[in-house]
C-alpha cells in the first residue's frame, strides 16, 4: 500500500498497488454475489486501488476510437481512460469491505478533465478510489475518482457519482427540466450496441446485453451503457475538443432502451460547448452535458 495525492491536492488514504488489471469476467462473478450490508449514516470506506505503468493497447485504442467515431489516430479520446480503468472501480465495489452491492448502482454523473496531452506510448500510473457519499431523497449518492500521471504529472482526471437506492429521511425535490438547445441531429442506436460496446470495454452488465438479461434486473429492454451516449457524443463533438485543459462534466437521466432512435442537441457559446441526448419524440432526456474550455 502507498498514499498518493489525488487531483484536488488532497491527500489520499493507503492505496492498494496492483501488479495488472483486474479481469472483468472474474469482477462480474464477485459482484453478482455480492450483498448490500450498507446501514443508514454509515461513511463508506476510503478504498482505493492503482496501477503503475500502464502501457495503451494501440489495437484496443483503434476498437474504441472506431466504435465510437472518434478519428483513428494518436489522439487519445477523453473518455477512453474512464473505460480502462474501469475494472479498478469494480475492484473497489467488489472489494470486502464495501457495503454496497456492485450490482444496481445508478451512475447519476461523471466528470473528465483533460488537464495535459501525453503521447500514447508513455507508461501510465493509474488510480480510482472512493471520494465521499452522501444522503438524497432517493439514497446515497457516493464518488469514485480516477486520476492518470505520467512521469509524476497528473494529466487526467475523472469523477462519477453514483446513486445506491435506499430510503433516506431527506424529502423528494423536483428536479429542474433539461432545456433543447440548437438544432437536433437523429441517432439511430441499434440493439446491439450494448454487446458491441461491451466486447471493447468488457463491461458485460446485464442490463446492456439482451432483453432476456435486462429483465433479470427490471429493465423491459436492454439498455446501452452511460458511458456510451457520453463517449459518442463527444466523438461527434470532436471537432470542438481541444487537445488539453479542458473539462467535461454529464448528468445520466433516463435509460435509453434499445434500438431506439435518439435526438442530439449541441450548441457552441464562448468557450464553452452544451449537449443533450433526448429520446425520438424529444420530451424525455438520456443526458446533458457541457464541454468547458480554458480550465
Amino acid at each position: 500500500m502507498h498514499s498518493q495525492i489525488d487531483d484536488k491536492g488532497q491527500k489520499l488514504p493507503n492505496i492498494d498497488e496492483l501488479t495488472e488489471l483486474p479481469g472483468m469476467f472474474a469482477l462480474f462473478r464477485k459482484a453478482a454475489v455480492k450483498s448490500d450490508k450498507f446501514a443508514d449514516g454509515e461513511s463508506l470506506p476510503m478504498l482505493g486501488n492503482s496501477i503503475h505503468g500502464l502501457k495503451i493497447d494501440r489495437r484496443h485504442l483503434l476498437a474504441y476510437q472506431r466504435l465510437m467515431g472518434f478519428d483513428e489516430n494518436e489522439s487519445l479520446p477523453p473518455t477512453y481512460l474512464s473505460m480502462l480503468g474501469f475494472p479498478l472501480v469494480l475492484n473497489i465495489m467488489t472489494h470486502a469491505d464495501f457495503p454496497m452491492k456492485a450490482m444496481g448502482q445508478v451512475h447519476l454523473r461523471n466528470e473528465i478533465t483533460v488537464l495535459k496531452y501525453f503521447p500514447i506510448g508513455s507508461p501510465i500510473d493509474l488510480a480510482a478510489y472512493i471520494k465521499s457519499n452522501s444522503p438524497t431523497s432517493k439514497g446515497i449518492e457516493w464518488s469514485v475518482g480516477m486520476m492518470a500521471k505520467v512521469n509524476g504529472e497528473l494529466v487526467w482526471s475523472s469523477e462519477s457519482t453514483m446513486l445506491h437506492r435506499c430510503k433516506t429521511a431527506i424529502p423528494r425535490q423536483t428536479a429542474d427540466p433539461i432545456m433543447r438547445i440548437g438544432e437536433p441531429q437523429t441517432w439511430s442506436v441499434d440493439r446491439g450496441m450494448g454487446r458491441r460496446y461491451a466486447r471493447v470495454s468488457g463491461d458485460y452488465n446485464p442490463i446492456h446485453l439482451t432483453a432476456m438479461t435486462a429483465k433479470l434486473f427490471g429493465f423491459k429492454r436492454a439498455i446501452v451503457h452511460g458511458m456510451w451516449s457520453k463517449a459518442r457524443s463527444l466523438a461527434v463533438l470532436k471537432d470542438q475538443l481541444p487537445g488539453e485543459g479542458y473539462r467535461v462534466r454529464a448528468s445520466f437521466h433516463r435509460p435509453l432502451f434499445l434500438p431506439s432512435k435518439v435526438l442530439f442537441y449541441t450548441k457552441h457559446e464562448e468557450h464553452k460547448t452544451l449537449f443533450s441526448l433526448f429520446n425520438e419524440s424529444g420530451q424525455e432526456a438520456h443526458l446533458d452535458g457541457i464541454i468547458e474550455e480554458d480550465i
